[in-house]
């Protein structure tokens, strides 16, 4: 029942090309009159056209459905895919120019000359590229369609980790022993303040500041192993969850964070860091 519904999938896959390009063959035999039909009235040249065009159905649903056979859907993967593809070209390459041929001569009548056959291999040729050109467009299609589905797991995956890494607590510890527990998600920045520092936090849709008696360095130990906290200036260290946009004025930066209208200076010793940030 699998190999069934295998060779479902694959008429189905292939149908609609195999269609276009006979009849692509058939119209441009029947306009550009490319071989020297001259025995037949115009009706008996339409059908002897179309019987061109379904000799280019044939070949390319034999050759394909016997490379299918032959490499699986499973087996048809990297080089072997490649391998497939290249030999099922020269298949219906080979195949369609000497059924051209013989239906050209057997039934049409025409003297097969050099030039006659240059013109067949040149028609089963084309017929054949873009038979491969089609198979390297959908496998495009797929490996960018499966690159979408990846990138979409990566990313559900990175906001879960995100959302699980925001809501750790960070316990800030002053010289004096006092401690300020908040989550990572809460903290805005810390600036030094003397000989404080002052923790800018956000409680609900309120910005709150807490002084502790310590210095930036120590602070800045505490919260080494979280990585969205970057040094933007010798006095501050910004959580870059918070940072809405960098502006320039006269050559100085600084920061906005998002939903706080205080602005924070960034230093050019840190200025690159930030802007990939930013």
């Amino acid at each position: 029942m699998n190999a069934i519904n295998r060779y479902i999938d694959f008429f189905k896959k292939y149908f609609n090309p195999f269609i276009s390009l006979s009849i692509g063959v058939f119209l441009f035999i029947l306009f550009f009159q490319p071989f020297p039909i001259l025995i037949f009235d115009q009706n008996d040249k339409l059908i002897f056209t179309a019987g061109l065009g379904v000799i280019m159905f044939l070949s390319l649903s034999i050759v394909k459905s016997t490379a299918f056979i032959i490499y699986t859907e499973e087996e048809s993967s990297g080089n072997k895919f490649i391998l497939s593809s290249t030999l099922s070209t020269i298949g219906v390459f080979v195949i369609s120019s000497l059924a051209f041929a013989f239906y050209l001569r057997y039934v049409g009548e025409i003297g097969i000359s050099f030039y006659i056959m240059v013109k067949i291999m040149i028609l089963c040729l084309a017929g054949a590229l873009l038979l491969r050109l089609y198979e390297m467009i959908q496998a495009l299609r797929q490996h960018n369609e499966s690159l979408i589905r990846e990138k979409r797991n990566v990313q559900k995956l990175v906001e879960r980790y995100e959302e699980d890494y925001l809501n750790k607590t960070i316990a800030f510890t002053s010289d004096s022993s006092e401690t300020l527990n908040l989550l990572v998600a809460d903290v805005a920045y810390i600036r030094s303040a003397d000989n404080y520092v002052e923790i800018v936090y956000r409680e609900g849709d309120v910005f709150r500041k807490k002084l502790m008696r310590s210095t930036l360095r120590a602070i800045e130990q505490q919260i080494r192993s979280y990585s969205n906290f970057v040094r933007c200036h010798r006095i501050c260290i910004i959580n870059s969850h918070f940072i809405e946009k960098l502006n320039k004025n006269y050559g100085s930066y600084s920061l906005s964070i998002k939903g706080h209208t205080e602005k924070i200076p960034v230093s050019r010793q840190y200025i690159l860091k930030i802007k990939e940030l930013a």
